[in-house]
């Protein structure tokens, strides 16, 4: 049987640190469901299809991970997918108090389904999608922080060469 584990996220943009728990959870899992969260209530820089497509882009020589979108009940989604992980990223104690309470709801929704947390590597522990926008709408350097193709997509987006 084929381990399928979903990363749910907004990808506003994808980062290092995402692609670093992606490459990561590749030596656990047969295959990776990148789940874009359509959230009509936060206000994305990137629709969510360009951010699947960046996304797509970024791993299109990785044949185990997909890319998809959802909305509504991750949960719901998961099992629809016939996967049994999410796989949850954290940088600090305070991911982990929000990331436990979602993680115990989840749990009492849908009992099959488990949550594995990892933790961000050490060079990626600072790292936020918000952090990097902020630095590239200031014209800052962002290169240890993106792969060029989101690069390229954030300083269109803000106007910079």
């Amino acid at each position: 049987m084929k381990k399928v584990a979903v990363y749910p996220g907004s990808f506003d943009p994808i980062t290092y640190g995402h692609l670093d728990i992606i490459k990561r959870g590749l030596i656990i899992f047969d295959e990776i469901i990148v789940a874009v969260a359509r959230n009509s209530q936060k206000n994305a820089l990137f629709s969510t299809e360009e951010r699947v497509g960046l996304i797509q882009e970024v791993m299109k020589d990785e044949s185990r991970v997909s890319v998809d979108t959802f909305s509504g009940l991750l949960i719901e989604y998961v099992a629809s997918r016939g996967a049994h992980v999410i796989i949850r990223g954290l940088r600090a104690i305070s991911d982990f108090e929000y990331e436990f309470q979602i993680a115990q709801m989840n749990s009492t929704i849908g009992q099959q389904i488990e949550t594995l947390f990892m933790m961000t590597s050490l060079q990626y522990g600072y790292l936020s999608s918000s952090i990097v926008k902020e630095v590239c709408s200031l014209n800052g350097d962002i290169d240890r922080f993106v792969p060029t193709e989101v690069k390229l997509a954030l300083k269109r987006k803000y106007g910079l060469n």
